[in-house]
């Protein structure tokens, strides 16, 4: 009971958040702090946790009903946050500085909300699905519930996946490739379910043409209940939102690749095939993201049982840290190139001598 506590401290980012708005001036920048300052430095002197559960200690926490809670709660306090920052956007004189550290503290909000909608996402329920669409709303991503299930996926890991980063690519030309193309493949996708089950494509049956007129409609209820300068922090803080998921996307798979087997298709996605991190704080604030080997291995695990597995390759900062890094793209390289070589000559090794014997 008391190793479960630990998940109360995802609960520190919407007090960061709204401690941002509430208080104003210098202290806008709310859970960016936490995020992007707090986390990292601590994450350079706390260890990290190898630890996974029994299988008998799994079935107990898989049925405890708290950690589903944990990650209900955050459609109110997203929604209730958003709601007061449009109010003081459109009631209180803001400084530029405290509007855009305001707008960047939501967004990362967003961004924490977009990774708990990913986690319901992958429930086989109605009821999860349903308040995982409700989280991506504020962040202009709704086709993300297409994309990353039936997409990213099955195609993770390949150069034919847009989710995952390659080999010397900076994050700057990822956002473009990724938001772009991920956008079009979730038309793909859904043209071709439609086809297979003999609908039209201009059809209320077209999830995408849903999502199009939602985003239209919370647009234009934040733009007629709050005025254009909400309308556009909203518009911002979606976009930060969503380029902070792209950023988790981008150091999670950076220059991994599934082989192309004989028989034309790629080999099964494996435990070797994301970049993991043990760093328990960033595990913890991100419900266990960081442990993203295991998610691709079984996507309906919940988070609060995924394992560490020895032959991941571990990034060398936890998430947030590794974000901060892969936004300078020179010192990314120089961390990461060489460890992803190393790392993908020993998996070739294995390979051959798995052949060979």
């Amino acid at each position: 009971m008391l190793r479960d506590l630990k998940y109360l401290f995802t609960l520190s980012a919407p007090i960061f958040v709204f401690t941002g708005l509430y208080l104003g001036g210098i202290f806008s920048v709310g859970v960016t702090v936490l995020a992007f300052l707090i986390i990292p430095f601590l994450e350079l002197f706390l260890p990290g946790s190898i630890y996974n559960l029994t299988p008998e200690e799994e079935a107990i926490q898989n049925d405890k009903k708290v950690f589903d809670y944990l990650l209900y709660i955050n459609i109110p306090l997203q929604w209730g946050l958003i709601f007061y920052f449009l109010v003081i956007v459109s009631t209180r004189e803001l400084h530029l500085y405290e509007l855009v550290a305001m707008t960047i503290n939501v967004g990362i909000m967003n961004g924490y909300c977009i990774n708990i909608a990913h986690e319901l996402g992958h429930r086989n329920n109605n009821f999860d699905r349903f308040i995982s669409a409700f989280l991506l709303i504020p962040s202009h991503y709704l086709h993300f519930l297409i994309e990353h299930n039936l997409g990213h996926h099955k195609k993770v890991s390949t150069l034919e996946d847009p989710a995952s980063s390659r080999f010397n690519e900076t994050i700057y030309a990822f956002y473009v490739r990724s938001v772009i193309m991920s956008y079009v493949d979730a038309w793909k996708i859904e043209t071709n379910i439609l086809k297979r089950e003999g609908k039209a494509f201009f059809s209320v049956h077209n999830r995408m043409f849903h999502y199009i007129v939602i985003h239209a409609l919370f647009l234009g209820f934040v733009a007629y209940t709050f005025g254009s300068m909400a309308l556009i922090a909203t518009i911002f803080a979606g976009i930060i939102g969503f380029l902070l998921l792209e950023s988790v996307n981008y150091i999670e798979h950076y220059g991994l690749n599934r082989r192309k087997l004989a028989n034309g298709h790629y080999e099964p996605v494996k435990q070797y095939h994301s970049w993991n991190s043990n760093h328990e704080l960033g595990r913890i604030f991100l419900f266990e993201l960081t442990r993203h080997s295991d998610h691709h291995f079984k996507s309906t695990r919940k988070y609060q049982v995924l394992r560490h597995f020895d032959e991941s390759p571990e990034l060398p900062f936890g998430y947030p840290g590794c974000i901060l890094v892969a936004l300078v793209p020179p010192l990314w390289f120089k961390i990461m190139n060489k460890r992803v070589l190393e790392y993908t000559n020993e998996m070739q090794d294995k390979v051959v001598l798995a052949v060979s014997n």
